[in-house]
């Protein structure tokens, strides 16, 4: 950590989610969560106000613990397995996505698959990709390969489905959705909602039975075993910021 007579005294002040989030300790979303649960203190006060201006010089806490220097940006692309869950910790004592990366850096993962889905989940200590990559502004497409029960769907619930369907939180926005055969499906939309494929394929009476993530923007999940992960170029990490705000 550096001392606050080392640090620019010239350099301009930022909110605290985002000096969290530059920290690396976790997105800009979650850093926020984090400062309204009274976690983190600035100058050993406890500030509750995820917009308040932090100095270079003034010294932050969460849990207690030294705010540390940020750290080097990195970014991970995961073939997360089936049952383990997307969060960096789980009060219920499941395997998480971030216990099969080992690494000192605090990684978060960017969004979420259902415990019950499996592919590529990417994770990060950049804030601001992550934000870049999640916020529904951007649409940031992925894509999914999808089996559902019935057999082969009909042309009427393919259109259905690219188009558009009703959910319980309003209808989807267009879906580009191709039928691979024997009830596989591959789908890919811009929107981010929870267990959106899924809701969208029972909207069409067609429940699914396996969901796996094979795309996120233009990074393929290739040929990462379950389990297995590796550490974005800095090109690759560069593309995905691209496609962001293109």
């Amino acid at each position: 950590m550096v001392a606050a007579d080392e640090r620019d005294p010239g350099a301009a002040a930022v909110r605290l989610a985002k000096r969290l989030a530059h920290a690396g300790l976790a997105s800009r979303r979650a850093a926020e969560q984090i400062v309204a649960e009274g976690r983190v203190s600035v100058a050993g006060t406890v500030v509750t106000d995820p917009a308040r201006d932090v100095a270079p010089q003034e010294e932050i806490s969460v849990d207690g613990r030294p705010l540390g220097e940020p750290e080097p940006r990195v970014v991970y692309a995961l073939n997360k397995p089936e049952g383990v869950v997307s969060t960096a910790r789980d009060t219920h004592g499941r395997r998480t996505v971030t216990d099969l990366i080992e690494t000192d850096l605090r990684l978060y993962p960017v969004g979420r698959l259902d415990a019950d889905s499996s592919g590529l989940i990417l994770l990060t200590n950049d804030g601001e990709l992550a934000n870049l990559l999640t916020h529904p502004r951007y649409e940031v497409p992925k894509t999914y390969r999808v089996k559902v029960r019935g057999g082969p769907v009909s042309k009427q619930a393919l259109r259905a489905l690219r188009e558009g369907v009703q959910l319980d939180d309003g209808p989807t926005g267009p879906a580009r959705v191709e039928a691979l055969g024997d009830g596989w499906l591959e789908v890919t939309i811009g929107e981010g909602r929870n267990r959106q494929v899924r809701r969208m394929c029972e909207a069409v009476d067609r429940p699914v039975l396996e969901l796996r993530r094979v795309a996120f923007g233009e990074l393929q999940l290739g040929e990462l075993a379950p389990g297995e992960h590796r550490q974005l170029s800095a090109a690759e990490t560069e593309r995905l910021r691209r496609q962001a705000l293109s």
